[in-house]
């Protein structure tokens, strides 16, 4: 073993000898530095030049791990100034110099002191020189070597980790990756085979494979299923060398896990199921649940529940759970055991989440039969309405017969029945009922107005078992007989202005009626009979329900009335016809010239508005006021009143005569309207007498006008013999009109009214061609426009 190690070192001193020999060492030594050594030779003493010859090391090799008992030699220095005389000393510097490496400084032998490790450092450099131990001068430069450790194969592979987790769906085929581990190996990759690994499996066989090369592990049986394994613990084994024998290994865990598919229908675990349901549970109650069973989990366990066919379809409802994936049996319709015993259904479990590459297995859902019996139970009367709802008219007779309810007890005995009125419902004892047939009739006399509708409850009890009984609410409704008259909806504050003029608005009333009719409401408004022809007002129904009072005459006097009391007579369209008489208070009172009211008499004034003293003085004395401008008014208009035109005594249109006219009295301020004289048309109007209510109202004859193209002379003629003849004039009082004015004047207007608008010169030369009664009027209008100016 020592001649093994020696070897390389034999090799390098043979090759240190030759290289010092041959020319090459010349080329190198002109590169070191040159020394000069001064010597005196023995025959002339002259001084010699030499160039010194250098050593060159090459790379010294040691394996690691030494386990011999001697220290490792690693190599020689030497140098042929080393005459062996013990006068030169060799000294070594570097890595590990004097600790891992020693030399002995008289031959220059190194050996390694301790063992190395190629993990922990493979090479190291060293720096050499010899010096003269008497002149402590170097015989040769420092030289530089490396000492390079040699692998061996002293570490086994080890994994990144100790324990690797994996998982792979089932099912999956064969070769599917799961996962790579990897081991590494610390010796040298580039000196032999020590760090070349390779796998295997030691455990997890037949399931899984490894390979060899890259670690990565595969599935290895095809159709692996979840259901049947799901844990598998695989040992995975590294080893270096290629391999082969006398190589180190290492090994890890793996744990690979086969995650679910849905490779599995649900199955029920029996074929039948059975419930009893008593025939008087309420809708939506929970009868009994069914669970089919599926072996796959999560998602793909997941599954919903439906009633396929059967004669209960209709009857029941079926819904999942989903926390539980159970189906819950429950009530659809109310049950009835007389009517059906027994239920069948058929029931469909199928997976919500079907994997389409294992639907060749067949449909993913299973059926099952659902039988449900239904028990009999006593079961309480039953109407056969949900609510009765009766019409009456509010004029039936006390223990008339209004409606009848009827209701029957479901069980199969079919036990008598009595009905009877919550008096909780009825607290005024209006209405009864026949405990035997459920006919209902009143007890009292009816009012819509009063109340319009009766809510009782009606109660049906078995005669045989009184815990037994249902109820049912009634609703009676009154229906409207037309029992009342309409009246004025509210009592109306109305007055009339002493300027008033015919055909004005002072008042719109309304009507209300207690009664209801079907159609609606339609309201008539008439004078009453007694006095169909109010001379002071007019009643004008408008067709909605309301009616317009209107003025009749112009002007009122607060002096002469105060109110006036106007009767309306109000009907309606029903039947039978209703009517009453309202009675309209009409005030006169004083107005301004908008109609609105300023006083109607001191007293309401006083009252009405609360005024103090002082306010009422004020008042006083602003309506002095008022009359003394009226006063001087008046005066001043007398005094600016101009003479006529034409004074003639011969003019008949001055002349007024009054033929049987006592007129009404001082008071009377329309006993003679002079404007007839200028209207002959208004004779054709009928004029009443004031003061006397007429009994028999004559129809005054039309005659044909008179006044065109005629003389005035020959019209107050016409006119006097037409009076005096007609048979149907009046004995009381009347206005006859004997007088015209005649046809117009054939002469333009001369008012300013209809004078053009715009400035412009006038002509009035025609004046002068009138005569000499227009001569004042030619003089004034007829001169020149300085004259005028």
């Amino acid at each position: 073993m020592r001649t093994y190690h020696c070897l390389p070192l034999f090799i390098w001193t043979y090759m240190f000898h030759t290289i010092d020999a041959i020319p090459f060492q010349e080329k190198a030594n002109s590169d070191l530095p040159s020394e000069t050594i001064v010597g005196l030779t023995q025959d002339d003493g002259k001084t010699l030049h030499r160039t010194k010859r250098g050593w060159m090391w090459n790379q010294f090799f040691l394996l690691e791990e030494y386990t011999g008992t001697d220290t490792q030699y690693v190599g020689k220095l030497h140098t042929d100034q080393d005459k062996g005389d013990g006068n030169l000393k060799y000294i070594l510097t570097g890595d590990g110099a004097g600790s891992l490496f020693v030399i002995d400084e008289n031959t220059g032998d190194i050996h390694a002191a301790k063992k190395l490790d190629r993990e922990e450092k493979s090479l190291y450099i060293l720096r050499a020189k010899a010096i003269d131990r008497k002149t402590g001068r170097q015989v040769e430069p420092e030289s530089e070597f490396i000492i390079k450790i040699h692998d061996i194969n002293d570490n086994e592979p080890k994994f990144t980790k100790d324990l690797y987790t994996a998982s792979v769906p089932e099912m999956s085929g064969v070769g599917t990756s799961v996962i790579q581990v990897t081991a590494t190996d610390a010796d040298d990759a580039n000196y032999g085979n020590s760090a070349k690994v390779v796998y295997s499996i030691l455990q997890g066989q037949p399931y899984f494979s490894v390979d060899p090369e890259s670690g990565i592990i595969k599935t290895a049986l095809p159709d692996m299923s979840r259901e049947n394994r799901e844990q598998y613990q695989v040992v995975i084994q590294a080893k270096d060398m290629g391999g082969q024998m006398g190589g180190l290994s290492g090994t890890t865990t793996v744990n690979i896990t086969l995650t679910d598919v849905n490779n599995n229908p649900p199955r029920f675990p029996q074929s039948t199921y059975q419930f009893y349901s008593p025939e008087s549970v309420p809708l939506g109650t929970h009868l009994g649940r069914i669970k089919a069973n599926d072996p796959d989990v999560g998602e793909n366990a997941e599954m919903e529940y439906s009633i396929a066919e059967g004669d209960g379809a209709d009857m029941f409802d079926v819904i999942t759970d989903k926390d539980t994936q159970e189906g819950i049996i429950t009530v659809k319709q109310n049950l009835d055991y007389e009517n059906k015993m027994l239920y069948t259904l058929k029931v469909d479990a199928s997976n919500t989440h079907p994997d389409p590459r294992f639907l060749y297995l067949g449909p993913f859902k299973d059926t099952a039969v659902v039988k449900i019996s239904v028990e009999d139970m006593d079961e309480p009367p039953v109407f056969s309405k949900i609510f009765y709802l009766i019409e009456v008219d509010e004029d039936v007779k006390e223990g008339s017969i209004i409606g009848q309810v009827t209701a029957y007890d479901p069980d199969a005995m079919n036990n008598l029945i009595k009905y009877s009125v919550d008096r909780h419902s009825d607290m005024d004892r209006i209405f009864s009922i026949h405990s035997e047939n459920g006919s209902i009739f009143t007890l009292k006399p009816l009012d819509r107005e009063s109340t319009p509708w009766h809510n009782i409850t009606i109660t049906a009890t078995e005669i045989n078992n009184s815990k037994q009984s249902s109820r049912i609410p009634v609703f009676i409704r009154i229906l409207d007989i037309n029992d009342h008259a309409p009246e004025l909806a509210m009592y109306y504050e109305t007055f009339v202005c002493e300027n008033a003029k015919p055909g004005q608005l002072i008042q719109t009333v309304s009507v209300m009626d207690k009664d209801d009719p079907p159609r609606g409401h339609k309201f008539f408004f008439e004078p009453v009979p007694e006095f169909p022809l109010n001379p002071n007002f007019t009643i004008v129904d408008n067709k909605d329900n309301t009616a317009g009072i209107m003025t009749r005459k112009d002007g009122y006097s607060r002096n002469k009335m105060s109110t006036y009391l106007l009767p309306i007579l109000i009907f309606d369209n029903d039947y039978p016809i209703q009517s009453s008489t309202g009675t309209l208070t009409i005030r006169v009172c004083a107005c301004d010239n908008q109609g609105n009211m300023q006083s109607c008499n001191a007293e309401a004034l006083v009252l009405s508005a609360g005024l103090s003293t002082g306010a009422l003085i004020a008042i006083l004395l602003c309506v002095v006021i008022l009359l003394v401008l009226v006063v001087l008014f008046a005066a001043l208009k007398r005094q600016r009143k101009k003479e006529p035109l034409i004074i003639s005594k011969d003019d008949v249109r001055d002349n007024i005569v009054t033929y049987n006219d006592e007129g009404g009295g001082e008071e009377d301020t329309q006993a003679f309207d002079i404007g007839t004289l200028r209207n002959p048309e208004a004779r054709e109007d009928s004029k009443f007498r004031r003061d006397v209510m007429p009994e028999t109202i004559f129809q005054i004859r039309r005659t044909v006008p008179l006044w065109e193209n005629i003389d005035v002379q020959d019209f107050i003629h016409r006119r006097l013999k037409e009076n005096d003849s007609d048979p149907s004039a009046p004995p009381y009082d009347s206005l006859a009109t004997y007088a015209y004015e005649g046809n117009d004047s054939i002469a333009d207007s001369l008012s300013s009214l209809e004078s053009p608008t715009v400035d412009c010169n006038q002509d009035y030369g025609y004046l002068s061609d009138w005569g000499p009664r227009f001569k004042k009027l030619a003089d004034m209008y007829g001169g020149d426009d300085s004259d005028r100016d």
